[in-house]
């Protein structure tokens, strides 16, 4: 359920998105750009299958990437560097406070004080660190690894992709106030950059890399919640065929078209929610299910049930104008509320002996995955990041926070960091979240698969022992 109307979101966001850039690219309708949107992940979907959509999706990446990346390179160089535009970037008068570690904040913003912005900032990073770990689209290529140890090289790979993407298209997009200040709707800023601020051929390659993304994205959702309708709902999955399939996911689509021409495209901040939600619904179940011993059966349906629609109602409710609130108090909300029916529920009931032992057998790692070579290589990911963490500061302080201070007047009489602001201060989070987090993550991996543990070299006895005595180890 939390996936059909979760990923539906998604789906038509991304809908929307690849039709205002077809609508805008080549001056068709909207409702024309949808329909050719539309059919065009429809069919793909329906006929690839998933390892096709994984295909297009690694391509999809490469592509966006490499576009993203030389377009910003063009851009920044043609504002005069980065250090440059961010100078000029703080000083425009039209949008005072842009460049500042907040944004712009005060009446008739989101935020109104730094303060709710930092919460709203803390919530939202939670609420996406949740999505990551256990959202349904990770978890649905996870499965399709060949080991433990692609899904940790992967996962914190994607991390770093996560950040160099978010500094590019938000970075760039704050810079494109100096091109035109007036850009509406906002959705549409990269789209007028490629077309007016770079060579023809750059900006056809950064708008086929939107697209694709748009598009492979599309054909993700909407195989998950095909397949979603097709065995999650009623009390037995159906007895899908190939064709039936099919059928659900055209219906599925049919019904995501009608409602992209009736909603009007907010895609930021619908993308924002649709993700909170999942953290609500999804994230407490998904990490106690792995580490709670009490959680039950009933206790996770009916936390994701409560953190999914304690998240939805509050944010309704403020979207209709009947009541007006933060906008992190909806995740705060469904997120608590999912957590205390799960405590409650899970104490009303017992979990199951081979619930147990399912859950112990996780813990255990597998047999071809134990592996000092595998390892080695898999902790080359995080210590990636602690490199990331140690370097970003400096890269920070030099390309931005001087930069800024410079725009604003704030900079020291002798040339040095004013260290009693909020953007020199905010750098040292870097180094603050991702070297423990890193450290934490390589003590846990090396943990789990180090050879020479006493827990894995049990497990190596007794499957050496099974396989001498002829029988297949677990």
């Amino acid at each position: 359920f939390t996936i059909i109307l979760g990923l539906g979101g998604y789906l038509l966001i991304v809908t929307q998105g690849a039709a205002i850039l077809l609508s805008d690219i080549t001056d068709m309708s909207f409702l024309a750009s949808l329909i050719i949107a539309w059919f065009s992940y429809t069919l793909f979907t329906m006929y690839s299958g998933s390892k096709g959509v994984i295909i297009t999706d690694t391509l999809m990446f490469l592509l966006f990437m490499t576009a993203t990346v030389v377009f910003v390179v063009y851009i920044v160089d043609d504002f005069g560097g980065i250090s440059t535009a961010i100078t000029d970037l703080a000083r425009l008068e039209s949008k005072e406070g842009i460049a500042s570690w907040t944004g712009i904040i005060g009446e008739g913003t989101s935020w109104a004080t730094p303060l709710e912005y930092v919460i709203w900032a803390v919530v939202m990073d939670i609420a996406w660190a949740f999505v990551y770990a256990v959202g349904p689209w990770q978890a649905s290529r996870h499965l399709m690894a060949r080991d433990e140890h692609v899904v940790l090289r992967a996962a914190i790979l994607a991390c770093f992709f996560v950040i160099v993407l978010q500094m590019l298209i938000y970075g760039i997009g704050g810079l494109m106030n100096l091109a035109n200040a007036d850009i509406t709707p906002s959705e549409t800023v990269m789209i007028w950059a490629a077309k007016t601020l770079v060579p023809e051929f750059l900006g056809a390659l950064l708008l086929t890399g939107i697209v694709a993304a748009a598009l492979s994205s599309a054909s993700t959702f909407l195989s998950l919640v095909g397949f979603s309708v097709g065995n999650d709902i009623g009390s037995t999955p159906l007895a899908l065929t190939v064709n039936a399939t099919r059928k659900i996911m055209l219906v599925t689509s049919l019904i995501v078209l009608v409602c992209c021409y009736f909603f009007p495209p907010n895609i930021f901040w619908f993308m924002l929610f649709i993700g909170t939600v999942f953290a609500s619904s999804w994230g407490p179940v998904g990490l106690m299910s792995i580490w709670s011993k009490r959680i039950t059966k009933d206790a996770a349906f009916w936390g994701m049930v409560s953190g999914f629609f304690m998240n939805v109602i509050p944010a309704t409710i403020d979207y209709l104008g009947i009541y007006h609130m933060p906008e992190y108090y909806p995740p705060v909300i469904g997120t608590a509320v999912s957590v205390a029916v799960i405590l409650v529920v899970s104490a009303r009931g017992k979990v199951s002996r081979e619930e147990n032992i399912y859950r112990l057998r996780l813990h255990r790692p597998p047999l071809s995955d134990i592996d000092r070579a595998k390892t080695k290589i898999t902790l080359l990911a995080p210590l990636g990041l602690v490199a990331y963490g140690a370097l970003m500061p400096f890269l920070l302080l030099k390309y931005y926070v001087i930069p800024y201070q410079i725009g604003t007047g704030q900079i020291s009489p002798d040339g040095s960091v004013n260290w009693n602001t909020g953007e020199a201060l905010i750098t040292l989070t870097v180094f603050m979240l991702h070297v423990p987090l890193a450290l934490m993550a390589m003590k846990v991996i090396w943990d789990r698969y180090d050879p020479r543990s006493n827990r894995n070299q049990k497990i190596l006895r007794r499957a050496s022992l099974k396989q001498n005595k002829g029988v297949e180890p677990n």
